[in-house]
């Protein structure tokens, strides 16, 4: 009988790294945050530097790499890499933001000296560019009826194509449809402006009107709509559907009264960030529309105004008052779209399905 000899050698010792137990204190990265700051501001300062910009990119440089030095001194490399990456993600959030909120504060600051109720009921008829007074119905009207229109006009469009190519799109139409979104997805806007120009109004003979500015601006929609559809029907979970089939529902009824309803937060979100998206184009409007300092409630006929246009035809004067009347209209405009996205934001969160505890 063989007999199992077993080795009773101690296993040899498996050496470690040293790992440190030190840890910084809460406070350290803001005091290292602090301290950059200081640094950037005395190197722009010392280096004759005029540009805020640039000592805000010396701070940033000396935070993150700050950061790294103490903390691989204090704890380890591993925890300094993981805070130099922290530390990168925070100086990215910083320089995204405050260029956002410089912006808000000027066009607030600036905008808010001429908003007032006088300004929002009034039209620049009979007032000189270079005269103070006047104010932005006229445009701020010729910007609601042609968004109207272009919504009317690309949201049902941008819909349903979006439906055939997750319903039912397969095959060569389908990959050309995708192909062709994608290709309009990135159109600039004097492009659609210039593709209506040459057919509606010089092929057809049509004259300046808020409706073929409306027609533009829905060709710019209609990517972002069908984009923004296409995905949140994908979203919606194959049982229903095929529950909804298991039972002898038709497919355009499991897609009306399924699929639709548990979709349709976010395919208004998506509608209403691409009415956001084309309320501020001004090349389309400068060709189609023209613009006049009248009020014209009829967008079908005539030349209308828009807030794009009018704060680009109001800056371009050059004059105190029609640069205070620019940032007002300004102002305006991005209450405008913010309002929009609110709304968007609000319709997402009142139709999302409700988790039940």
């Amino acid at each position: 009988m063989s007999q199992v000899i077993e080795d009773t050698r101690p296993a040899p010792a498996v050496r470690t790294a040293p790992l440190s137990h030190a840890r910084m204190p809460r406070w350290a990265p803001a005091a290292i945050a602090a301290g950059s700051i200081a640094a950037g501001c005395g190197i722009g300062l010392g280096a004759g530097w005029h540009s805020r910009v640039q000592w805000g990119l010396i701070a940033a440089l000396l935070f993150v790499a700050a950061t790294y030095v103490i903390t691989a001194k204090v704890e380890n490399v591993r925890q300094a890499k993981d805070r130099v990456a922290t530390s990168v993600v925070w100086v990215s959030f910083v320089v995204a933001v405050v260029p956002l909120f410089s912006l808000g504060w000027v066009t607030i600051s600036k905008g808010m000296e001429v908003v007032d109720g006088y300004f929002l009921s009034h039209s620049m008829n009979g007032v000189l560019d270079a005269q103070p007074g006047g104010g932005i119905y006229h445009a701020l009207l010729g910007t609601v009826e042609q968004v109207l229109i272009a919504t009317v006009i690309a949201a049902p469009i941008g819909m349903l194509t979006a439906i055939y190519l997750v319903e039912y799109g397969r095959g060569k139409l389908a990959k050309a449809v995708t192909f062709f979104v994608d290709v309009m997805t990135g159109i600039p806007s004097i492009v659609a402006g210039l593709f209506v120009l040459a057919t509606w109004n010089q092929m057809l003979g049509f004259g300046p009107s808020g409706f073929a500015g409306a027609i533009a601006l829905a060709i710019l929609m209609m990517p972002v709509v069908v984009r923004s559809t296409e995905e949140m029907l994908k979203l919606v979970p194959n049982e229903l559907r095929e529950a909804s089939l298991a039972l002898g529902v038709p497919k355009w009824r499991t897609i009306v009264k399924v699929v639709l309803p548990t979709a349709i937060g976010g395919i208004t979100t998506g509608v209403m960030l691409s009415v956001a998206r084309v309320t501020g184009e001004t090349a389309p409007v400068l060709l189609l529309v023209f613009g006049t300092k009248l009020i014209n409630p009829n967008p079908f006929e005539g030349a209308q105004s828009s807030l794009p246009l009018y704060v680009y035809d109001q800056y371009a004067v050059g004059t105190d008052a029609s640069i205070a009347r620019a940032w007002g209209a300004a102002l305006v405009l991005i209450a405008f779209v913010m309002l929009l996205n609110l709304v968007a934001r609000g319709i997402a969160r009142w139709k999302a399905p409700k988790t039940g505890r």
